[in-house]
């Protein structure tokens, strides 16, 4: 299944769908260090700032913005290495070190700005958030333990130093206590997110494979399938789509229904309107061929489209035709068997009744046996040629030599003069066909047009031209009375006849052969009078 608006024009083959999880890890740890990037930089615009409010003195201060310039130079460093592909150091090592320059840092931000009352010990909570997203298994609570001794240290030697609140410990027991917190959700929930990533990763494979396998079926598919949205533009199409239409869909463009085929546009109009039309036998202008036209409605929060289904109705009738060639094969054979010898006995003893000299009325008798015994081996002749009509050996024929000699031979086995036919055929003028069946066809054609035509100079005419799709056509021609119009709809069915003489195979056996040989015959109707029968014969190199 192609799509009209891809580069490619093809839906891409599937390939093995990626894990995501492997890479999870990377992406924390990198939206991690940009984090801390941007907290680096605002701890030194803190310092910039406000230092001098948050540090006692100016020792404190040079102390604090030293501090905060490593913590953003250590910061800096952690980014290229998880950035300039530096993975081979690891990912557990590069945690380590990222997480202990944070606890470090930011303890010793904590004693410089003041102790815990300035309330730095909070920035760990998002680190250890991160950390718990980034790492697996108990080095999630080491990261919690790590960070809550060393602030408790850092709060104790502020006690012994610098005389800090001793009551200020039951507040750094709870920053710590919330660090071990905030490590158990953070974990749980990454955990919960990764179970539902690689669900989401199981979903993605099935739906790719199901997508892959959508696309080869319908690729594969000798129906012609299009995806038309709501406004008839063709979003998608097969290559058996462009083969019934005739028409080459360009690549990386929206083409509308109405550019590559009017006439199902209209019927998707009509469909719109009214659902019941949604299933025409019609013939589709360019390429001449019968299909059925379906239109299956893409209904997603309302109308979005539909699918329209072009089904090949020449492919559906030579699967019948199949079917029905065997069965005609072991009838021609039983035919062969059980009627032509009993015929062959029947016309032979009346043969011989009359070679006895038999009065008139036995004589009139015996003719009408061999009349009929003639006309049933007749039948039996052109079953037999139905039943060679998948025998097809096409070749290259010039109908600029070929008709004069076939019109020279048919004069002479039926007796008639050369005049009664008409040629108009140019020169080097060629059609594919099997010789024997084109031959067959043409007496067919020929004899039917001199039963009913007036025999007289230029009765019979044969044209042979080449028309726009550049297909070369064939018409026999005649002056006779025509086809009623009760006769059109059984022209070539089989047995059916207007002439009592005649078996009723004649127009369906040329049928049978020239759809054999990738040819059309159809019946044209003529407003001078006359009946006129066209050969379009297949299109060749």
């Amino acid at each position: 299944m192609r799509d009209s608006l891809s580069h490619t024009g093809a839906f891409p083959a599937l390939s093995p769908f990626p894990s995501p999880l492997p890479e999870s890890p990377w992406r924390f740890l990198t939206y991690f260090n940009y984090y801390r990037l941007i907290l680096g930089a605002l701890l030194l615009a803190l310092t910039f700032f406000f230092g001098e409010v948050i540090a006692e003195g100016a020792r404190q201060y040079r102390l604090f913005a030293s501090t905060s310039l490593l913590y953003f130079v250590l910061v800096g460093v952690s980014v290229v290495l998880v950035q300039s592909q530096q993975r081979r150091l690891g990912l557990s090592l590069q945690l380590a070190f990222q997480m202990s320059t944070d606890i470090l840092l930011v303890a010793l931000l904590t004693y410089l700005g003041g102790n815990a009352q300035n309330n730095f010990g909070m920035l760990l909570l998002v680190s250890l958030a991160f950390g718990a997203m980034v790492s697996r298994g108990r080095i999630t609570w080491f990261y919690a333990a790590l960070a809550s001794i060393v602030m408790l240290l850092e709060h104790g030697l502020a006690v012994l130093i610098r005389d800090a609140s001793v009551a200020s410990f039951f507040q750094v027991g709870m920053l710590s206590a919330s660090y071990f917190a905030i490590s158990a959700l953070s974990q749980t929930l990454t955990r919960y997110a990764k179970a539902n990533e690689k669900l989401a990763m199981l979903r993605g494979v099935d739906l790719s494979n199901m997508a892959e396998a959508n696309r080869l079926m319908i690729q594969d598919m000798p129906d012609g399938v299009l995806v038309v949205d709501e406004r008839g533009g063709v979003r998608q199409f097969n290559p058996g789509a462009e083969r019934l239409l005739g028409y080459t869909f360009p690549v990386g463009g929206l083409v509308s229904l109405a550019q590559c085929s009017p006439l199902i546009e209209a019927l998707f109009a009509g469909w719109r309107q009214n659902k019941a039309l949604g299933n025409e036998v019609l013939r589709l202008p360019f390429t001449q061929l019968m299909v059925r036209v379906r239109f299956l409605p893409i209904e997603r929060d309302g109308f979005w489209g539909a699918i329209v289904v072009l089904e090949d109705m020449q492919r559906t009738q030579e699967q019948a035709q199949q079917v029905k060639l065997a069965a005609l094969g072991r009838l021609t054979a039983n035919i062969a068997h059980e009627v032509r010898n009993p015929l062959s006995s029947i016309s032979y003893a009346t043969e011989l009744l009359r070679e006895g000299n038999p009065d008139a009325a036995q004589e009139r008798l015996l003719k009408i046996i061999l009349d009929n015994t003639s006309r049933l081996n007749r039948i039996v002749q052109d079953v037999m040629q139905v039943n060679r009509r998948d025998r097809v050996q096409a070749e290259m024929i010039d109908l600029y030599v070929r008709l004069p000699l076939f019109i020279d031979e048919l004069c002479l086995a039926e007796k008639i003069s050369r005049e009664v036919f008409v040629l108009n055929v140019p020169a080097h003028c060629q059609a594919r066909f099997d010789r024997g069946h084109f031959e067959q066809v043409l007496w067919n054609l020929c004899r039917n047009a001199l039963r009913y035509s007036q025999r007289q100079v230029a009765s019979v005419t044969l044209s042979a031209f080449q028309v726009d799709d550049g297909r070369v056509c064939l018409e026999v021609q005649d002056d006779g009375a025509g086809v009623r119009a009760d006769a059109l709809q059984k022209l070539f069915e089989p047995f059916s006849t207007t002439d009592a003489s005649g078996t009723g195979l004649g127009l369906y056996i040329a049928r049978e052969l020239c759809e054999a040989n990738g040819a059309r015959i159809e019946y044209r109707h003529i407003d001078m009078g006359g009946a006129c029968f066209r050969i379009s014969f297949a299109l060749h190199q």
